[in-house]
Formats: C-alpha cells, structure tokens, sequence
C-alpha cells in the first residue's frame, strides 16, 4: 500500500517541479509557505474539460493562502483548440496544452491530472459528448481520480443542470464529476479501482457560479443565495509581493496557444460556489468547516502537528537550517503513520522542505538530451549541501546500479562525480503514453492502467542519492536531464530522452497531385545513434507506384539526417491513401516519426508518431496563379495551396499597398487575422480596392468578438457563434447555378465527404443583399445555418467570407475542400490577366 502512493506521489512531484526547464530553488518565503502547508490535512479537486477551463484564482487561494493540496482535472488536454503560436493540432497541440497546464500549476501551486477523454471538437450537447468520449470510461477515469486523490472539496467549473446551453463537454464534465461524488465510495462501481485504491466519499460538491450563468448582474442580486458560498480571493501574500488574482493571471498566461494572456488585478474579488452535493458548512466563509484539517485528522498525527506548529513559529528566515532537526523528528515520525495516504503525501512534502532548509541541490546532467536504447551515456553528478547540518552521501543509485561514497558534505562545497549511464536494451523511446496506440475520435488508449490520469509519462532514467541527515537517512531520486548555455537565454535545461535508432519521415503531411503527373518526395531519416546503416522502403497503396523500390541509409552521427528522394506516380484517376517510410536496421524496422516542439514557456518536447502522409490523386482544375497569403493565427492553408500548384506568397501587414497587391490574383487572409493582426485596421481599404479593381478576397474565420476593425467587408456582415459541428452534416447548395460551384470544377455532395472534426465556426448570421449564399447545413434539431460561405461581387472582382473550416480539412487531405478553395480562388478569372508576376 505505501509503496503504491509513494510511486503515485513520486509520479505527480517529478511531473510538477523537475520537468520544467529549470528546477525549482526555493527562497526562505518559498520555505517557509511549505511548512505552513505541512500543517494543513485537507484537499480540493476542480473539475473541468479543457486545459484554460479551470479558475486559477481559485486554485491559487486553495493552495496559497488556505494550503490545501489542491488539483485540477481536466477531462481533455485540449486537443481540439485552435493554435495561435505554432502549426501544431490536434495530438501536438495536445501535447503542448498539457505542459501549459503543467506550467500554470507550477505557478498556482496545484498539481494536474486528466482523463483519458479526447478533445475532439466543440459540441453543442452532451448527449453528442458523452457518446463519442464512451460515457463509461471516462466516468471512470473521474471516479479513480477522486479515489486516488481523496479531495475533502470538489468544485466544479461548470453547470450539470444546463445541458444545451453551452459547450456540451463543459456540461458533460460538471455532470460526470456530480454521478462520481457518490459513485467513488460505492464499492460496487469500478470494483477494479477498488482493490487498489479503496473508496472515498467527499464531504461536499460545489458549482463555481457567477453572474454570468445567471444571464446578467441584476438576476444574480436577485438569486436565492441560501446555498451558495462567497470567497474573496483577491488577498495580498507579502511573502512575493503578488495579489492572488495577479499569481492567477500569470498561472492563466501560460496557455499561449490559446491566446489567454492576463493582466493581474488587485483588491477584493469575490467567487461564488454553490453547493449541490454533501453538507452546507455551518461557517460559509470556511469551505473546510466541519473537516479536521490539522495533523489530528490522523491517528498518530498529534505529536507530527505540534512539532511542525513549532517549527513554524520558531521559523528562521536568515537560518532556515535550524529548523532541520525537529523537521527530521516530524519526518520519523510520518513514517510511522498507519494513514497510507496523508503518509505518502506528507513524507514527500517535509523531505523536499528538508532539502530546501539546508539549501541542498542535487543534479544528473546527461552529455546529451537524448540517447538510445543499449547504450552509454556520460554523466556529471552534483551534490551540495549549503548549510551547516552536518549531511552525508553514503551513495547514489543509476538506475538500480549503487555507488558506495560515504562523503560529509561539507557546507557550500560542491562535490562533482563523473559516471555512466547505461540504458537498458528493452528500454522503450520517451514518449507521451497516451499517443502510443491508435485511440478512438473520443478516447486516448492506454494499456498500462498505472499511467492513467498522469499528466505525462513519468521519468524512469533516474539517479537516487541516498544520504544522511545527522542520523535519519533520506533518499532523492532525480530525472536525469540535460543542461546546456545558450549565448542569449543562457542556461537551458531539455529533459533527458529515449529516441529509436533509426525515424523517418516524409517531408509532407500531405501531398496533392492535381493531375497524373510524378512528383519527387522527400523523406529524411533521423539517426538516434552513431554508424547507423539499413535502408528505406516505402509502403503505399496498390494503385499508386514508387521508385525506387528502397534506397540505402548510411549515417555516421547520431542526430544527423540523411535526406532521400522518391519519386512517386499516381494513378490516372482520383485515388487517395497512405504512404509509410520503413527504416530496416539489422532485424528491426522502424515506422515513426520523430516530432520535437520547442518553445521557450515550455519543456522541450519528444513525440513518436506513426510516420503516414496521405497521398491525393485530385481530378481539380484551378485558375490564376499568384496568391497572397495574410497569416492569422496560423494554419498551413499556404503550404496546401502549394501543393495544388499555386504561386503563394506571405504577405507582412507593413507590406500591404496598392502596388504590392496589384502582383496577385487574390488575397487570402488567415483565420482570426482579424482577431489577432492589430496591423489590418490600417489596410482594410487597401484590401477593398484591390478587389474592386478586379482582385479576389477571401477571408477565412474570425471569432465574433474582438475583431480589430469595424468593417469586415465592404458591405454589411455581422459575425455570429453560429457554427456546425457534426462533420458529416448534410450540405444543400442554396444556389447550385453560381459560378462558384461549377467553375472550374464542379462541386457536388461528394466533395464534402471526408471532412473532419466539423463543418465550420462563426458563420455570419447577417448580410445586405450584395452578398450571395451558397451552402445550407445545420447540426441535429437545429436551424438552417446559411452563411458559413458568401460571396459578392464588388467592382470587378469577388469578396468572399467563408467559416467553413479549410484549415483543418487541408492538412487532412480532404479532396473536396481543394475543390471547392480552388474555386474560390478562380471565380472571375477566365480571361485572367497573364502580365501579373511575383518578385521572387
């Protein structure tokens, strides 16, 4: 039982501290906050679907002002958002909302769990969501949650009594949470969970209310209010000179890639939760009222909580050492608990300020961030004890190889080892556990049952010292990381990865043909060791044709590449599949890619997916050749664009003017340009000319609020939150003559087959006469949403608006969507003007 916690609290330190980019060197105020919250027994767990759904306000007051462990579970890791910093969707973007949830709980002080339930696209009820994300499971997932984190609190982000009204995954997680307050200490419901972890039952549930769910400030002033709580959680902590909603802003800044950068306030500011489940506590301002919160809540506790009361109040802010001997007392103490649970948690808590007192810094640095499986790596081991507490070495564990020292650490000496790392030949690549098999639309797979809720797949290349305080022994068991200097970022931490021997890829996710023509491909194969041979075939479908049949692969450094070209011929007709490099190295043969994300607010990031581009044999004919391209909030709609055979080129917003246009056939303005560009409120006229002089706009999806300019269209267009999830959703052509969708190619039903995680967003829901609707289509039981594609004429060219969702459909290869797009980009171009030429 205490070895089973002790791995899960091992699993949620490491995940939460070491894995960012430099570890954490705790101040005196950051110490002594940690011993105030070694005196405090009580948990509270929020729940909600999404990376950025959660309150951080309130999970930094829990967790700061009253030290409760605190955690919030996301049901998803975001998968389905958009990306405002990079290319990366759907797995990859989830892979970067997960370390941004890591990120924001370093700062807010909780910790972060998530379900197995994938983000797969907004939904409008959870009815829809709770049958695409298999209701059971992740209702499962909830309850091991609770079971494992054993909250005394559970608050909610969302209503359960609301569905309809709002995201159908932001009901559907308030309404899971609400069925697993009872369920968790039902002995009958998941009986597997139970064998392992017991049952728990909270005391209490909460809805984080507000005005706004109340539809306005006056209807809330009028609500009956018997029920509900109010928090302020505006507090000020002298401690670091931040207001709690100024933490929270910084915790809610971290999800860069959605946009939520946050400028903190201070001063009072209140949050309301409403209880719907347990008891209503006596004390509203107390949401533990009734809950023993001190070290008497555990039997044996009694003796542990007067001594960390002492420690507190005797707490040295000049010396924090002195307190190191009644903290060993407490910690001998802890490890007597017959409490499994408050044992694990707080062993791990007072070990960390143990080593925060004496000022203790223990590192692993690899000579490299990654490395293979059945090698050696070399190490640099630090160990320094900056305090006066006499402290000895005895050893340190590679892994599971022991290293007698029996070294005093003398204070603010630093002793420095050199050893070696050898990986075991069955270890597996680093990887995030939950894209390692194939899951559904609505769920991740993961086999090992260990790992679920873990927010990343834990560190198993460690180096464990073991030393001795006076006479208690304590061990640490580091990750091993990599460390390098930067000339402008100076000191850059990576953690340390396994990679396979041998990855490739094909330059391209996707590759159109537009006729029966050849193209070459590329395909790099990435060397994860040294004196790497083999060679590469490639796996492609019946009908399509690859020479040469395989090509040999000879690379002498690890970490270089080796680039070789195919060529590829498609069939005579429209055909599309799947195309798979395969690295054969000795017996073994390697089908993944090798995806690294790197960006500065998170750890850097290694992730193997299964190498497949998909191949398109397009029957598509296309007029005009130039196209600018306006970047928004960043898609590959040019990168596709290229692949039909069109001239595309990015334009600057500082480069806009009536000269540069005038090089291009059309203009295309990426998605949420007008949300997020501040520049185009100064070019939308130069934009309207162009087409009035006989150009082509197309301007792709914008959110309803905030856009930038007053006008985004030269006539009248108002933006709506109107949108069509359903991906198979029937599309009726309201004007099936126009130009539009038959020329050059004609459009028909077929062309919207295929498409993916839905039809469009923010469609307009208003537009004077100039404009020209041409497809219907709605979601089940809903209204006709008419506007997701408008055109007008104006002048002698063509502005069209559409929010049908190109740039998720390009990078999947969707046929029709580079039908239809081309015909966008054609309308009005049979006598197109051959003098128009690009600079270079």
């Amino acid at each position: 039982m205490l070895k089973r916690y002790l791995l899960l609290l091992f699993f949620s330190f490491f995940c939460l501290s070491t894995q960012a980019q430099q570890p954490k060197k705790p101040n005196s105020s950051d110490i002594f906050e940690s011993i105030k919250k070694l005196n405090f027994l009580g948990s509270v767990l929020y729940i909600a679907a999404h990376p950025d759904d959660e309150n951080t306000r309130l999970i930094s007051y829990m967790s700061n002002n009253v030290k409760a462990r605190t955690a919030y579970l996301s049901l998803t890791r975001g998968d389905g958002g958009q990306n405002l910093i990079g290319p990366e969707l759907r797995e990859l973007l989830g892979v970067i909302r997960t370390q941004e949830l890591l990120a924001a709980r370093r700062i807010d002080g909780g910790e972060q769990r998530f379900t197995r339930a994938n983000d797969f696209g907004y939904s409008k009820h959870p009815d829809e969501t709770l049958a695409i994300w298999n209701k059971k499971e992740v209702l499962s997932d909830v309850v091991l949650a609770i079971r494992q984190f054993k909250p005394d609190v559970i608050i909610n982000r969302f209503d359960h009594r609301s569905p309809g009204s709002t995201h159908g995954h932001h009901t559907s997680s308030a309404m899971l949470s609400y069925e697993a307050f009872d369920l968790a200490n039902d002995k009958n419901a998941f009986p597997e969970q139970v064998k392992q972890y017991g049952i728990w039952q909270p005391k209490r549930e909460f809805f984080n209310t507000s005005w706004w769910f109340y539809g306005s400030q006056e209807n809330f002033d009028k609500a009956d209010k018997t029920n509900l709580l109010s928090v302020d959680t505006g507090v000020f902590f002298p401690s670091n000179g931040l207001s709690n909603p100024e933490i929270a802003a910084l915790s809610r800044s971290s999800h860069k890639s959605q946009g939520f950068g946050s400028t903190g306030s201070r001063g009072e500011q209140i949050e309301y939760i409403e209880l719907i489940k347990g008891d209503l506590p006596a004390d509203k301002s107390n949401i533990f009222d009734g809950i023993d919160t001190s070290w008497n809540r555990v039997k044996g506790g009694k003796e542990i909580g007067n001594i960390l009361k002492e420690v507190e109040t005797n707490y040295d802010f000049k010396n924090p050492s002195a307190s190191i001997p009644q903290l060993l007392e407490a910690y001998k103490l802890i490890q007597n608990l017959e409490d499994q649970h408050w044992k694990a948690i707080k062993l791990e808590d007072i070990k960390n300020v143990i080593a925060a007192c004496a000022g203790l810094y223990l590192e692993a640095v690899a000579e490299t961030n990654q490395a293979t499986a059945n090698s050696s790596i070399n190490l640099k081991i630090e160990s320094i004890n900056r305090s006066d507490y006499q402290i000895t070495l005895n050893s340190y564990a590679i892994n599971t190889l022991d290293v007698v020292k029996n070294i005093e650490l003398k204070n603010n000496i630093s002793y420095d080892f050199k050893d070696v790392l050898k990986i075991d030949s069955k270890q597996q690549p680093t990887t995030p556990y939950w894209l390692t098999k194939k899951g559904s639309l609505g769920m991740y797979t993961v086999d090992d049952k260990n790992l679920i809720g873990q927010p990343e797949t834990p560190r198993n290349q460690l180096v464990t010292f073991n030393l001795t305080f006076g006479k208690t022994s304590i061990s640490y068991s580091k990750p091993i990381v990599y460390k390098t200097n930067d000339d402008v970022k100076g000191e850059v931490y990576k953690p340390f990865e396994i990679i396979p021997e041998a990855s490739a890829k094909v330059a391209e996710d996707v590759i159109i043909f537009e006729n029966d023509k050849q193209k070459d491909i590329v395909v790099i194969v990435k060397a994860g060791r040294d004196n790497l041979e083999g060679f590469v075939q490639i796996a492609h479908p019946k009908d399509w044709n690859i020479y040469p049949e395989k090509q040999k692969v000879s690379i002498t450094h690890k970490g270089e590449d080796q680039t070789l070209i195919f060529t590829v011929i498609p069939p005579k007709n429209q055909s599309e599949g799947l195309i798979t490099p395969m690295v054969t190295v000795g017996n073994e043969v390697y089908t993944k890619k090798l995806v690294e994300i790197n960006y500065d607010h998170i750890p850097f990031q290694t992730v193997l997916l299964p190498s497949e581009s998909k191949v398109v044999r397009l029957d598509i004919k296309k007029r005009g050749e130039n196209i600018g391209y306006i970047e928004g909030a960043g898609d590959v709609v040019p990168e596709s664009l290229k692949q039909i055979g069109y001239n595309v080129v990015v334009i600057k917003p500082e480069e806009i003017n009536a000269e540069t246009l005038n090089r291009f056939d059309a203009i295309v303005v990426g998605i949420r340009a007008y949300n997020v560009v501040e520049a185009l409120k100064y070019k939308q006229q130069l934009l309207f000319n162009f087409v009035e002089q006989g150009g082509n706009l197309i301007v792709q999806y914008n959110t309803s609020r905030e856009t930038i300019v007053d006008e985004l269209a030269p006539y009248k267009l108002e933006l709506s939150r109107d949108r069509v999830t359903d991906e198979n959703a029937e599309v009726r052509f309201l004007n099936p003559n126009h130009p539009l969708l038959n020329y050059p190619n004609k459009i028909t039903e077929k062309d919207f087959e295929g498409w993916t995680q839905e039809r469009g967003l923010y469609f307009p829901d208003q537009w004077s006469s100039e404009f020209t609707p041409l497809l219907s289509m709605n979601d089940k039981g809903e209204t006709p949403k008419d506007g997701s594609l408008l055109v007008a004429k104006h002048g002698k060219g063509y502005y069209i608006y559409t929010g049908l969702s190109f740039f998720r459909e390009f990078p999947e290869g969707v046929s029709g969507a580079y039908r239809l797009f081309a015909n966008m980009l054609s309308i009005g171009k049979d006598n197109i003007n051959t003098d128009k030429k690009l600079n270079d």
